[in-house]
């Protein structure tokens, strides 16, 4: 391996926070907005279950370029509030509220470690982000804590979701380097682990809550519980070569 060129970042559960409770709060807002006659547990619950369909089947793994037409979350989330109303009966604006749960993601706070690693990793490498995102939410969080990333790319630029080849390709060719030269560092072994793998890239897990590793998903290079590990880690995967 020729050394380690960039470091590029997931953004939510990586950088800043997206917790159940913040949706939460979100969809106790759409109700309240919309005088909407349900308990807003019971509408996140039925929409959930619309956007986990969608988030299953975006992406085929098995042949990508056989994957689904790209849909942006807005679009997503829309149609999942739209089927969700209907389940429930309810008379709802499908668009506003998908636009309120943009607002809010757009207003996530970064973990405290965040900008102390990035502040040393850039020092050294080049930084760039790849998020399973719309612009309309990702490139505030961005704007908002002056984070300085060379390329800084969402699914919605992708026109893919990760794990899917042509959203890393799409980092890779924004900043110019070869896979192999690239650290990935997400949260998820599914979207983060096997996307970056399949391209080439080193894969670093970050396992904020110590979780067992799933042996059916791909393994990372390295495993890390804060991101106040990852220069280090970066460091020794510049004189290694990325496992299978």
């Amino acid at each position: 391996m020729a050394g380690v060129a960039a470091v590029i970042f997931d953004m939510f559960e990586t950088l800043a926070h997206n917790l159940p409770g913040q949706w939460e709060e979100t969809f106790r807002h759409v109700c309240q907005r919309q005088r909407l006659d349900v308990d807003p547990a019971r509408l996140w619950q039925e929409w959930r279950a619309l956007d986990r369909r969608f988030r299953q089947a975006r992406t085929n793994m098995e042949a990508p370029e056989q994957s689904p037409p790209f849909k942006s979350y807005a679009q997503a989330w829309e149609e999942s509030f739209r089927g969700a109303f209907r389940l429930l009966g309810l008379r709802g604006d499908p668009v506003a509220a998908a636009r309120m749960c943009t607002e809010s993601m757009s207003d996530r706070e970064l973990f405290p470690d965040a900008k102390p690693a990035l502040a040393e990793l850039r020092r050294r490498w080049r930084l760039a982000l790849l998020s399973n995102a719309d612009d309309a939410y990702l490139l505030p969080i961005v704007r908002r804590y002056g984070l300085a990333f060379e390329a800084a790319i969402s699914s919605e630029q992708a026109r893919a979701y990760k794990p899917h080849p042509a959203a890393f390709r799409k980092v890779l060719d924004a900043l110019g380097v070869p896979p192999a030269q690239c650290v990935y560092v997400g949260d998820n072994l599914f979207d983060d682990v096997l996307g970056s793998k399949s391209v080439g890239m080193v894969a670093v897990w970050l396992n904020r809550n110590g979780a067992a590793r799933d042996p059916s998903r791909p393994q990372p290079d390295y495993e890390i519980r804060s991101l106040s590990e990852l220069p280090a880690v970066v460091g020794k995967a510049a004189h290694c070569s990325p496992s299978g």
